[in-house]
């Protein structure tokens, strides 16, 4: 099965949970700006999970832009990744909503948590698809990145049960570590495309 299909319906549902969340910001009654700081930490949530939804749609281009085409496997673990992306506006509101208490920020990393290990097991499909010597499989090698992203993933809702500050700054901080693009698969990819040179 060609991949086209699931590239098309997989940036349609980003596109549709980008527009749930930015539907989530209230226009306030009043005209001052104390009604728009009151909106602050719904905003800050808005940005957080924008960034996060960003870095999976880039990070889904790539990981799909490595594949030719695509098995039944495939398109069930790519569900699973967007059936979690969807569940993100839902728990950005709720934390952004309640002022980022214990409960709606152990909810948003549990989500987020979910979400990598959905694309972990995305990844995997597609590599056990195309091959271990495949230019995806050598793209990702160890992904000490997506590993060690799980792990403080877990780290960041155990401290929400103490500081929910400390939470928050490893999901900014995880998202940091991600907001610049994976260059390991365009970088295979582009190696591979470009022409060898003839020695003469």
């Amino acid at each position: 099965m060609h991949k086209t299909r699931l590239e098309a319906f997989s940036d349609g549902v980003i596109a549709i949970i980008i527009t749930i969340m930015v539907l989530e910001l209230k226009v306030p009654h009043e005209d001052n700006i104390q009604a728009l700081v009151a909106l602050l930490p719904v905003f800050l949530s808005y940005v957080l999970s924008f960034v996060y939804v960003g870095i999976y749609w880039n990070n889904h281009h790539h990981m799909l832009s490595a594949v030719d085409k695509i098995n039944g496997k495939a398109l069930w673990g790519n569900l699973h990744l967007l059936f979690w992306l969807s569940l993100i506006p839902f728990t950005t509101e709720w934390m952004g909503e309640n002022n980022f208490t214990k409960w709606p920020v152990l909810l948003y990393g549990s989500i987020l948590f979910m979400n990598s290990v959905a694309y972990f097991i995305l990844a995997k499909t597609l590599i056990g698809q195309a091959g271990k010597n495949s230019k995806l499989a050598k793209a990702f090698g160890k992904d000490w990145k997506g590993k060690s992203s799980v792990l403080l993933y877990v780290i960041a809702v155990g401290f929400s049960f103490a500081n929910t500050k400390i939470s928050l700054a490893i999901y900014t901080g995880i998202a940091i570590m991600w907001l610049v693009p994976d260059k390991r698969i365009e970088h295979e990819v582009l190696d591979q495309n470009q022409p060898k040179k003839v020695e003469g």
